[in-house]
């Protein structure tokens, strides 16, 4: 009696191990999708700060009393897509986010006492090539882009 239920154990140490190594990959995918999506929320969170920053800054300074309205020069916007990009109102140091470029921020005046600062970025996981072009195929019809665009966008009313 003590045999056989000795050797049912030995049969089953193998079959653990099997297992493991088929699930293994699995569980690697799942980690990776999970920090992939965690990085995804963290940069879309330094992009709504940004633009929370830059709307401010634009808000304290776009006010023209004497018309009664918002009047947004070029050199304004320009120190406002800075202080979205860099933090600063000149164009130094380094970008919140990597590859982000005052391209990507739009300042518009909504109404005539609201400014409104547009944060459009791209977001490339780790996974893929790194130009952010590449797709994985999709098992039943088109291929699944990597890329994901995040919009960051605050409205404030001028001061």
């Amino acid at each position: 009696m003590r045999l056989n239920t000795f050797k049912q154990l030995q049969r089953q140490q193998g079959l653990a191990l099997v297992e493991f190594t088929l699930v293994l990959p699995l569980l690697l995918l799942l980690l990776l999708a999970f920090g992939e999506f965690g990085r995804m929320l963290y940069q879309y969170n330094v992009l709504l700060q940004a633009s929370r920053d830059a709307d401010r800054f634009v808000a304290s300074q776009a006010w023209n009393s004497t018309l009664g309205e918002v009047s947004l020069s070029n050199a304004l916007q320009d120190q406002t897509k800075n202080v979205a990009v860099y933090g600063v109102p000149s164009n130094t140091g380094s970008p919140v986010v990597s590859g982000l470029t005052t391209g990507m921020v739009e300042v518009a005046a909504v109404g005539f006492d609201h400014v409104r600062v547009t944060i459009t970025y791209t977001f490339c996981p780790v996974i893929g090539s790194g130009n952010c072009t590449g797709a994985i195929p999709g098992f039943f019809g088109n291929p699944i882009a990597l890329s994901i665009p995040l919009v960051a966008t605050t409205v404030m009313r001028a001061l």
